[in-house]
């Protein structure tokens, strides 16, 4: 799948920080049967990368990625654990090149027009603004559609319940990112049921698609 296909499944993507290996797959199938599939894992924790391979086992209706992306050789280690996509909070020639040797496609982080147009010259077309909030939020994503009608993004960093509507009424935006549908201390407490229902909530929210 392209990586727009995979941003198009859902409003909103989890940004999951796992710290227990045995919460994967529960905190998995919580969102999943809330109604948001597609699940980002950082790379932040020891169990991050096991905790993909333990997702993609046992809940199948996943579509999981790997995002912290900061080096070539996380493009390695997200492939042997089977991510269907990846996620990067910036771009570098060195990230872009192994991207393209990759076998799952990358939605890579930029926060100003100077990293668009670079991101644009290494043949993206769709890009996660980060951190969202401290880049400008809407206001920036709205500026930025004028000179590049035809990028488009999933804002990651900031975003909240209340403010996730704002972004996605913007023709731009495919998804947002967010972490509020899997809060630590729901996790730690491993309410799966409180969980389900924050998803469910941010599955009904509708972006503002367009064909282009």
């Amino acid at each position: 799948m392209k990586i727009r296909d995979i941003l198009a499944l859902a409003p909103v993507v989890p940004v999951l920080t796992i710290e227990r290996l045995e919460d994967a797959v529960p905190l998995a199938r919580a969102l999943v049967a809330g109604g948001l599939p597609v699940l980002e894992i950082t790379l932040r924790t020891e169990a991050a990368l096991a905790a993909v391979s333990a997702i993609r086992a046992a809940v199948p209706e996943a579509v999981v990625g790997v995002g912290t992306l900061t080096r070539p050789a996380d493009f390695a280690a997200a492939d042997r654990v089977g991510a269907r996509f990846g996620v990067s909070p910036g771009l570098t020639p060195e990230l872009a090149s192994a991207a393209r040797g990759a076998r799952f496609p990358l939605l890579p982080g930029v926060m100003t027009p100077t990293e668009l147009i670079a991101g644009r010259a290494a043949g993206f077309e769709v890009f996660k603004l980060f951190p969202a909030q401290q880049a400008g939020g809407v206001e920036m994503l709205k500026a930025l559609a004028g000179p590049f009608p035809d990028a488009r993004f999933c804002p990651t960093g900031g975003i909240s319940r209340s403010t996730a509507p704002d972004y996605l009424a913007l023709a731009n935006v495919l998804c947002v990112g967010g972490s509020w549908v899997a809060p630590r201390e729901r996790v730690q407490a491993r309410d799966w049921a409180a969980i389900e229902a924050l998803a469910r909530d941010a599955a009904a929210l509708r972006p503002a698609r367009t064909s282009a």
